[in-house]
Order: C-alpha cells, then sequence, then structure tokens
C-alpha cells in the first residue's frame, strides 16, 4: 500500500497528540493545585496556609474530644517572628523560654512546638503525633486560637523552620 504525503502527516500528527496526552498524564500537577498539606516549604518565600493547618489541628484535637482552634492574627505573628528566629540562628529555640516570653505578654496557657526539618504540613503534623512532648502540645486541653509559621534557611542544616503556638481564649 502506498501511503500519500496527506495521510503520512496525519499519521504523525495523531501520533505526536498520542505521545503529548501520554506525557500530560505523567507530569505531577503544579505546585498550585497541590493540597496546602503536601505543598513543600523548603523554598523562597513558601508560606504555610495557616488556616488549612487550624483545619487539619482541629479535626485532630475533634477525634480527641477536644474544641477546635482558630487561626489568631497575634499568635500569626508570634509564630512567625520566632520561625524567623530559628532560620536565623540556624536551631530551633527553647519552647520553654518561648512559652515565658508569652505568658509575660499576657497570652493565656501558651503551649508551644518548635521544630526543624520537615518540608511539608504532612511531615510536621505526622512528626508531632509521634513525639509525646509535640503530641501533647496539639492537643493542648485549653487550646482554642493558634499561629503557625515556618521559616526557610536554605544554607541551614534544617532547612525550615517550624513553630506552632496554641493558648487559650
Amino acid at each position: 500500500m502506498i501511503e500519500r504525503p496527506c495521510q503520512r502527516l496525519v499519521r504523525r500528527a495523531l501520533a505526536a497528540a498520542s505521545l503529548a496526552a501520554l506525557a500530560a498524564c505523567t507530569t505531577p500537577p503544579p505546585r498550585e493545585q497541590q493540597p496546602a498539606f503536601y505543598r513543600s516549604l523548603a523554598l523562597a518565600g513558601a508560606r504555610i496556609d495557616a488556616e488549612s493547618a487550624a483545619g487539619m489541628i482541629s479535626a485532630y484535637r475533634r477525634n480527641h474530644g477536644l474544641p477546635p482552634v482558630t487561626v489568631d492574627p497575634a499568635l500569626q505573628q508570634e509564630a512567625e517572628a520566632e520561625a524567623r528566629r530559628m532560620a536565623a540562628a540556624y536551631r530551633p529555640s527553647s519552647a520553654d523560654a518561648v512559652k515565658q516570653r508569652l505568658a509575660g505578654a499576657g497570652i493565656k496557657a501558651p503551649a508551644v512546638n518548635l521544630s526543624a526539618g520537615y518540608h511539608t504540613m504532612a511531615e510536621a503534623f505526622s512528626g508531632w503525633r509521634e513525639s509525646p512532648q509535640h503530641n501533647r502540645t496539639m492537643l493542648a486541653p485549653g487550646a482554642t486560637r493558634l499561629g503557625i509559621a515556618t521559616a526557610y534557611a536554605p544554607g541551614s542544616k534544617y532547612k525550615v523552620y517550624w513553630a506552632l503556638i496554641l493558648a487559650g481564649p
């Protein structure tokens, strides 16, 4: 059978379209389409979605018979400042020192998780659940509000520094 030039062109175009469709199936979704829980925070300018984090922590708390928490602007500012301090120092801060500072500023029943090295909220949440001390913080009985932040330090061992602050009403 002799193939006409037009038929050859159509066959090649269909083959190219098929390959493009297959390639699209294997390409991961753009970062913006990934759930906030799985987005890498090990990037310059990356910010945690505090509302999503509060929703996830609230669901975990509800599973343990505790009330939900909401993002509090003042606690959010404190968490952001603490995450930046840790990133600048290339090491986690002392949770006790942060709790004392917050209590001195009039924040009721502060509970604090400070950590480093987790690149996604999923990793941090899993690590915190597995750590008795960090898990107690997420399940602080009197907590009703939170602030959560990360800071990226590309030249450091841990890259991403985390500050989670929970407090009462």
